[in-house]
């Protein structure tokens, strides 16, 4: 298989029950547990090559452990990504540390934790070091994409990754009404070369049944300001669960007719194995 027609998720989690063992710190939409096991066996039900699987932080916070097994577990078919804490005072060689495991692909933070600034020493020694560590960090930004952008400027050799086009998704239905209400804001960040976006949840911002057609007027302009070689499909699963179907958010992009070929394989996989630097084991 080539890069032309590898199917990968660009964000999926995966999770054991609540326990003493791993307590969760939080709570995540989705069911009781979805292992790794279970992860897995979602994707080959629909012909997902590969996924990126990223840490929990509603449920783990900054610990990756349980992602380092699944990797461990299943090598080759997910690469992982955990967030960094911006308080830690050893942020910079845990993230160096963290880029030198086997199957890691990325970084992350959440910038909608608390309400940092531009000057934020944590958020700046976090993209440093994944800068220094030649891994792109990923960040959750909805209702702070102007201060991305200032991120950005400041960082311009480190890969920036935009979670969830950039906007703040639901967790259940109905989706609220205005659901691409802050589409400026991200196009805006389409002028930092080193800003890329996942189109990951998108259809949980339609307000139709799927194929979810209403969602492709507005994500038309995110593919025109950012191109197919800075954008990258997913599902981020579990978190859509209550809306649709993991096979529902994988064919809405692979039926549709508003993506060419070439567009489809960019979007879907190939863009990804550039950003990330990474292709999953499928012999």
């Amino acid at each position: 298989m080539t890069n032309q027609n590898v199917t990968i998720d660009v964000q999926v989690h995966a999770y054991e029950r609540n326990s003493p063992g791993r307590p969760w710190n939080g709570t995540l939409t989705g069911p009781e547990e979805v292992t790794g096991d279970d992860m897995l066996a979602a994707m080959d039900a629909v012909g997902v090559d590969g996924a990126l699987l990223v840490s929990p932080f509603s449920l783990y916070r900054y610990d990756a452990s349980y992602a380092l097994e699944v990797g461990a577990a299943h090598p080759g078919r997910f690469g992982l990504i955990k967030p960094f804490d911006p308080h830690s005072e050893s942020v910079d060689e845990e993230i160096a540390n963290w880029a030198a495991m086997p199957g890691v692909v990325g970084a992350r933070i959440m910038l909608t934790a608390e309400p940092f600034e531009a000057d934020d020493s944590g958020i700046n020694r976090i993209l440093t070091a994944g800068g220094k560590a030649g891994i792109p960090v990923n960040v959750m930004c909805s209702g702070k994409l102007p201060l991305l952008g200032e991120l950005a400027r400041r960082h311009p050799d480190t890969q920036i990754v935009v979670d969830h086009v950039g906007l703040d998704q639901p967790h259940e239905p109905p989706a609220p009404p205005e659901t691409f209400a802050d589409l400026a804001n991200v196009v805006s960040l389409a002028e930092f070369d080193n800003v890329a976006i996942k189109i990951s949840g998108a259809c949980t911002l339609s307000h139709e049944s799927f194929p979810y057609m209403d969602i492709w007027e507005p994500l038309s302009k995110v593919f025109e300001a950012f191109g197919f070689g800075r954008c990258m499909w997913g599902t981020d699963w579990t978190r859509a669960v209550k809306l649709l179907t993991y096979e529902q958010g994988v064919e809405a992009f692979r039926v549709t007719d508003q993506l060419s070929e070439s567009e489809r394989s960019a979007l879907m996989g190939e863009t990804l194995t550039k950003i990330y630097k990474w292709f999953p084991n499928i012999d």
